[in-house]
């Protein structure tokens, strides 16, 4: 059940229209980020041949399925301009960005990066691949990180943080010292020794990550949980022979919340650009993967292509944007003792 203070809480969060349609804005271009391929990709959504139809873009189909001499998937943009393919009746229809992000596009005029036109609306990179279908794609990979690094390093924050405001006497002082001790590791050398050792992928550098992002948060919970085991409604609990489990889930947990909805978005904004600058440095996830952060090191490389810069920055620049917005209105809504409203 959603209590009445809650609910006064959301009211007041949806009357803050910078943070609400931020939030939406974000919420509705990573749900269309989920569906990438159908976006962005030289693959057709639909496919009419020789009185069949196809989906490409759900299903693999060999060449020889339209008369091709191989079993590997045919590559549908020189199909498209096939006589033969047309004469029995063919025709495709590609999704918005006609370009996959891994695919080199070398029959385009002159050296690459190509400047933008027609067939690639924001150009190409050094190697010729299409940058708006890179930047959908990097889009997806730096929210998915970012979500799963926030929500999972946010239960990690809960616990730990938990467990010492709770507990207190030797339990939280050890886990403050040894809390103290990790934070103290650097951060790069630990990523370019996992990595190194067990390769950069998508999890290695998760793992990393969540190795460090759980401690910010765990000090808030530490204090939000020590002030509320002293509150009235808790000693209650405990004279009604309440346990610990049950004190800690369904009384004190859901009032020390706070810290982790008004934090939750900055949480975002850090894995985000922590993952672009690993991967500007070289550090990040491995190529060929769109990467905001390797078009970003296009861009410094080469100046003379400023589209490459320019679409990476105002995409990085425009997301981070609209998380601090989103953050900004869930202090003004969520926390007590914030005064300032935010519209």
């Amino acid at each position: 059940m959603v209590s009445e203070i809650t609910r006064q809480q959301f009211r007041r969060f949806r009357s803050l229209r910078r943070a609400w349609y931020s939030f939406w804005l974000l919420v509705a271009a990573y749900v269309l980020s989920l569906f990438s391929e159908h976006l962005a990709n030289d693959r057709p959504l639909l496919m009419r041949y020789d009185g069949a139809t196809y989906f490409p873009t759900l299903k693999f189909y060999p060449a020889e399925a339209f008369g091709g001499q191989y079993r590997t998937e045919a590559d549908y943009l020189a199909l498209e301009a096939s006589p033969e393919f047309k004469a029995k009746g063919g025709w495709m229809l590609f999704p918005p960005i006609k370009s996959d992000p891994l695919r080199s596009y070398l029959r385009e005029s002159g050296s690459p990066p190509h400047a933008p036109s027609a067939r690639h609306w924001l150009g190409t990179d050094d190697s010729a691949r299409d940058v708006a279908a890179r930047l959908l794609y990097g889009f997806r990979s730096s929210m998915t990180f970012a979500l799963t690094l926030a929500v999972i390093g946010a239960a990690m924050g809960i616990v730990a943080g938990g467990i010492q405001g709770y507990a207190g006497g030797w339990v939280d002082l050890a886990g403050q010292r040894l809390i103290e001790i990790w934070s103290a590791l650097p951060f790069l050398y630990v990523v370019i020794l996992i990595g190194s050792i067990y390769g950069q992928t998508f999890g290695v550098l998760l793992f990393v990550f969540l190795l460090f992002e759980w401690i910010g948060l765990s000090y808030y919970m530490r204090g939000e949980f020590y002030r509320l085991k002293h509150q009235t409604f808790t000693q209650a609990a405990q004279a009604l022979g309440a346990g610990p489990i049950r004190i800690l889930y369904r009384h004190i947990l859901p009032n020390a919340m706070v810290p982790v909805i008004t934090l939750f978005p900055f949480m975002l904004i850090g894995g985000i650009s922590s993952l672009t600058a690993l991967d500007f440095l070289g550090f990040g996830l491995p190529p060929p993967t769109p990467s905001w952060g390797e078009m970003l090191q296009q861009g410094l490389k080469y100046l003379y292509a400023p589209w490459l810069a320019i679409s990476s920055v105002t995409a990085l620049f425009t997301t981070l944007l609209l998380a601090s917005f989103v953050g900004e209105g869930a202090r003004a809504a969520f926390d007590p003792r914030s005064s300032n409203a935010i519209r």
